[in-house]
């Protein structure tokens, strides 16, 4: 109820202006706070404290990365974005290459973004049927159906002008569900918070970093290169992430909001993974024996009564506070990205609020729909998968955005789609290749690559006409 009342009371007018662009009036530290959750997910939730089973703590050399990443966002992306008064953020491929680029990178975001969102719902779904909903009978299609519904319904008016404010209460309550779960593990394992500090800090599997097996996924340089080129295509180049920090009032703004905002990712996951080895520690006290997926592992001691009641409604608190966050903020950029770069809608007339409406219900239908689709093809760890996923359509535009920012070439507008396509193709081969002939698996530096090619490819298929002068948007 009081994230139906946030949203009734920051939609503002509900126009079409105040679902894209919020007025540009957004406070720079209520969106920073906002996007703590919508960065961390639900998924984050779930599956980072499960990472400690198989990897340790490595994930925080992910997590390093990932804050340098947000520095190049803050002070290499912003800047033109903010020049040119973007709405879209792929409004910038049209002004600098033309028209097949620009729907190739709308294109590539929706899909991607599509089934990104719907893999962490998907988790988040399944969670909440198999531990808590599925005792009383209610099938999954139901649950399904539930969330969507209710995310459909507080985003529908006020669009991402409400969810500057809903995201920070969802972040509220996502960050004082993980530090209620900790201290109940803490108490469970007989320690005060700063004896388990040193638990932790002292523990063997709170390595952090792997520096000797190259052919690892883990190795340090991979992870840490990886951090900062993840976060600079799925925040930097993603329009869910950046339309939040491009209502903020000013560039400056903006900036201390991304920057804020990715120093706080760094001691979160080292808190959710701090969980993970208390949860480890109580399940060998216990003699409790782990599911196979460590996906699992929390949900299951929670739903179990392992932990209690209190930290099953804290964990079941946390996880749809999480996937709220992330899910809302997904919808409504989707519905963004249709309506201004697929259908460009430049007005603001009833017309066009109908419309958007319509597109807006049409994208929550098809999130249900691959979220039961999806629910046959679980077989890994989720946050991996969205990781792997990303590498190969995010690939591109990583290539594409590079291109036009560090050359001032323009490639040959009919080839653009073609090398766009080509680049993860020839990425699947090689890290087939490479696993069969050398025993070297790809990991997330696959990103790079994919990245890498693109700009190949554009360069070759290149001439040097002088760019487009890139106006400001009106």
């Amino acid at each position: 109820m009081m994230l139906f009342v946030v949203a009734r009371l920051g939609s503002g007018k509900g126009d079409n202006n105040a679902f894209f662009r919020a007025d540009k009036k957004s406070p720079w530290w209520v969106v920073a706070f906002g996007m703590i959750g919508a960065s961390l997910s639900g998924v984050s939730f779930i599956s980072v404290p499960g990472m400690v089973v198989t990897n340790d703590m490595t994930y925080m050399q992910l997590c390093i990365g990932f804050f340098f990443g947000y520095l190049v966002v803050a002070f290499v992306l912003l800047p033109p974005y903010y020049k040119m008064n973007l709405t879209s953020i792929y409004t910038y491929l049209d002004r600098r290459f033309g028209p097949s680029a620009y729907q190739t990178g709308a294109w590539t975001f929706l899909i991607s973004k599509l089934f990104g969102a719907s893999v962490r719902l998907f988790l988040v779904c399944v969670i909440l049927h198999r531990y808590v909903f599925d005792t009383i009978g209610c099938p999954f299609v139901f649950v399904v159906c539930g969330v969507v519904g209710i995310i459909w319904l507080y985003t529908l008016r006020g669009g991402i002008k409400s969810l500057v404010w809903t995201d920070a209460l969802q972040t509220l309550c996502l960050i004082v569900a993980l530090l209620m779960v900790a201290y109940h593990l803490c108490h469970l394992n007989g320690f005060t918070p700063q004896e388990a500090f040193s638990y932790i800090s002292e523990n063997p599997k709170s390595q952090w970093f792997v520096w000797s097996d190259w052919a690892s996924p883990q190795h340090f340089i991979k992870q840490f290169l990886s951090g900062i080129f993840i976060v600079v295509v799925m925040t930097g180049l993603d329009q869910d992430m950046m339309q939040k920090n491009l209502t903020c009032k000013s560039l400056r703004d903006a900036q201390k909001d991304m920057c804020t905002y990715g120093f706080f990712f760094i001691p979160l996951n080292w808190l959710f993974l701090g969980v993970g080895v208390l949860m480890l520690t109580f399940v060998a006290n216990e003699g409790i024996t782990l599911p196979t997926n460590g996906d699992d592992i929390l949900p299951m001691l929670c739903a179990g009564g392992y932990l209690g009641d209190v930290v099953l409604i804290l964990f079941s608190f946390g996880v749809i506070s999480a996937a709220f966050s992330s899910a809302d903020s997904a919808l409504t950029a989707l519905t963004t990205s249709f309506c201004v770069d697929i259908i460009r809608m430049n007005d603001d007339s009833l017309t066009s609020q109908k419309l958007r409406k319509r597109v807006h219900t049409i994208i929550a239908f098809m999130m249900i729909v691959l979220i039961l689709l999806f629910e046959s093809l679980n077989n890994t760890s989720v946050i991996d998968a969205i990781y792997v996923m990303a590498s190969y359509t995010y690939g591109p535009l990583l290539g594409l955005f590079s291109f036009g920012l560090f050359t001032k070439r323009t490639p040959r507008d009919r080839w653009l789609p073609i090398v766009c396509i080509l680049s993860p193709l020839l990425c699947l081969v090689v890290d087939h290749v490479s696993t069969m002939c050398f025993n070297y698996h790809i990991g997330y530096e696959l990103l790079l690559l994919n990245g890498f090619l693109t700009f190949c490819g554009l360069l070759v298929l290149s001439h040097n006409v002088p760019t487009k002068k890139l106006v400001k948007s009106r």
